[in-house]
């Protein structure tokens, strides 16, 4: 048994692979070199009334999706009436003249899908993912939804209660509550920078309201239907053409003028006892169809918005500050913030606060390595690549071109122009929005923790030249 046992050992040895070896094969292989995307042909036509209809034949699963953008989203609704988009395009479910909500719901089911209605800042997005031989199917019902909608009263009061418990959860979120302050901060007196309304204000908003910022805002002329998938494209153009060439062709698109706040202004926030302290640290930059924006957008998946970011890097990982750091461009109409959110603990507040502004300086001081900025690069076109893998990505990428006055061939040079920043335009960028002396700053956390380190922060030195004590 012994000789067996050494035979087999002495085999083992011969078959499986060395150490070194086996942490040879472990590796990946290099990634191939990144390509710009060509986005497939489009289809595109308008009716007499204005409204667009853009088609992409696109992948190989005999499924289609298709969204229908009306240019009617909460930044119209007036200062008393915060809320009115929400319960209207919930109310839009609720039926038609020909056909209840189940018989909606039903229809849309059979087609293997659902009918969603969902509001927004900017529009209230009309949408469905069917099988592709009902594409035809899906415009017709599209067509009763925003042409004939019932806008039921008996189910009014069902949808505001519903909505009051959605902004209750909201509400008692720090998250929110700081994301309110600073937009408040920002934009002051425009649509951004509302709250959240109360019960009251939604309990003052009537099927009357509803029906008259339907009438008034709801229009061929300031929408756009996407249709991306397997399809007849023939039949689609024909049932577009039938069923909302009757449609209201209403206003042309109007979004109120946006004129950010650029003083600089720090505010707490008391949530008494709170573990945690809520941050948002930003400014004011550049919007999307800035010459500077894919810069920007770079540096902000340096800095902070990446998982392998500076800060998220600093506050995370060395000082354990915080779980879950992250930096954005919030991009809106005309307008683009860059902040930095974090949820620290209360006692590390000032700390972060400090580590923060040290990297934006460090960054604004220093170009980042061609191996550092290299490996961002590769990160954000690798998502450029997820973002593009689907009809409901396809559609995001067009609208947004659309939305915020892109190039045409905006798409099929992304890759190319994130390749194209330099460490030396990183630095540019930063040193020249990012500044960390004219930045918002709200924190909602405990205040009798909180308010000293506050009073701290405000009276550093944000060159942070030095340690601050």
């Amino acid at each position: 048994m012994k000789i067996y046992s050494y035979f087999f050992f002495l085999l083992a040895l011969l078959v499986l692979p060395t150490a070194s070896s086996a942490q040879e094969k472990e590796l990946p292989p290099e990634g191939g070199t990144p390509k710009n995307f060509k986005i497939p042909a489009q289809n595109k036509f308008e009716l007499d009334n204005g409204l667009k209809t853009i088609m992409v034949d696109y992948g190989l699963v005999p499924k289609v999706t298709i969204q229908l953008y009306i240019g009617a989203g909460s930044i119209l609704e007036s200062a008393d009436k915060v809320g009115l988009t929400n319960l209207l395009a919930n109310l839009l479910e609720e039926g038609t003249e020909t056909q209840s909500a189940k018989d909606l719901s039903i229809a849309f089911a059979k087609m293997g899908g659902e009918l969603s209605v969902a509001p927004g800042t900017h529009v209230t997005t009309v949408s469905a993912t069917v099988l592709s031989e009902f594409a035809p199917d899906v415009v017709t019902l599209f067509s009763e939804v925003v042409q004939q909608s019932k806008l039921p009263a008996s189910e009014l009061e069902r949808l505001k209660n519903n909505l009051k418990r959605q902004v209750s959860v909201s509400k008692s979120q720090p998250g929110t509550v700081a994301t309110q302050l600073f937009d408040k901060a920002i934009f002051g007196d425009h649509p951004y920078g509302r709250a959240l309304p109360s019960d009251e204000m939604i309990d003052g908003i009537t099927i009357d309201d509803l029906k008259a910022f339907y009438e008034a805002e709801y229009g061929a002329k300031r929408s756009v239907l996407y249709v991306v998938g397997k399809f007849d494209q023939s039949k689609v153009e024909a049932a577009v053409k039938a069923d909302f060439a009757s449609w209201q062709a209403g206003k042309e698109l109007a979004y109120p003028e946006v004129i950010p706040n650029m003083d600089a202004d720090i505010a707490l926030s008391d949530r008494p006892n709170a573990p945690q302290s809520t941050i948002r640290l930003g400014i004011p930059v550049p919007d999307p169809s800035h010459p500077d924006f894919v810069a920007l957008e770079v540096m902000d998946d340096l800095l902070g918005g990446s998982f392998s970011s500076r800060i998220t890097s600093n506050i995370r990982e060395d000082k354990g500050y915080t779980y879950s750091p992250s930096s954005t461009l919030a991009n809106r109409y005309h307008s683009s913030i860059w902040y930095q959110a974090a949820d620290v603990t209360t006692e590390s507040t000032k700390d972060a606060l400090v580590e923060i502004v040290r990297e934006v300086n460090l960054l604004g001081s220093e170009a980042p390595t061609e191996e550092e900025l290299n490996g961002i690069k590769n990160y954000m076109a690798g998502i450029f690549v997820l973002q593009n893998s689907s009809r409901g990505g396809i559609i995001n990428q067009l609208f947004n071109i659309e939305f915020h006055g892109l190039e045409e061939d905006y798409l099929d040079k992304r890759v190319q122009s994130i390749y194209a920043v330099t460490p030396e335009k990183i630095q540019e960028v930063t040193q020249r929005y990012l500044d960390p002396e004219k930045m918002f700053l709200i924190v909602v956390g405990d205040e009798k923790t909180v308010a000293p380190q506050i009073e701290a922060y405000k009276k550093a030195d944000k060159n942070f030249k030095k340690v601050v004590d």
